[in-house]
C-alpha cells in the first residue's frame, strides 16, 4: 500500500498501525518501529463523519419497526370511523422533563392520530 500524503500521515507505511508521538521530532509505529518526521505530521487536520447508522452498529442497536411489534390494543373510539379500538405506542417527543405523546391508530380504518 502507498503511502499518502493527504490521509495517511498518521499510520505507518509499512503495517498499518496508528503511529504513537511520543517524540517532538518524529512519530513512531509500536509494532515495527517505522518513524515518521513530525514535520510530515505538523499543522494537518483530521475529520470523520459519524452517523446515526454508525453509532447504533457500534453500541449493537436496532431499529424496530411497526410492523414487528405486537401493539397493545386500548378502548379508544376513531375520530374518523367511530370504531371503538385502536393500538396505541408512545414516544418521548420533547424534552425529558415533559410527559411522552401516545399515537393511536385505528383497528378498523387504520387513522392515526394522537394525544399529548
Amino acid at each position: 500500500m502507498a503511502y499518502s500524503h493527504e490521509r495517511d500521515f498518521l499510520f505507518c507505511d509499512l503495517c498499518g498501525t496508528m503511529l504513537s508521538m511520543k517524540s517532538t521530532e518524529h512519530a513512531k509505529c509500536p509494532q515495527c518501529k517505522f518513524e515518521r518526521s513530525m514535520k510530515e505530521i505538523c499543522n494537518r487536520e483530521i475529520s470523520y463523519v459519524i452517523t446515526t447508522e454508525d453509532i447504533r452498529m457500534e453500541l449493537g442497536i436496532s431499529l424496530i419497526r411497526d410492523q414487528e411489534v405486537q401493539l397493545s390494543k386500548v378502548k379508544k373510539k376513531c375520530e374518523k370511523c367511530y370504531n371503538d379500538e385502536a393500538e396505541f405506542w408512545t414516544m418521548q417527543m420533547r424534552s425529558a422533563d415533559e410527559g411522552q405523546t401516545t399515537f393511536y391508530r385505528c383497528t378498523k380504518c387504520g387513522h392515526k392520530y394522537s394525544e399529548n
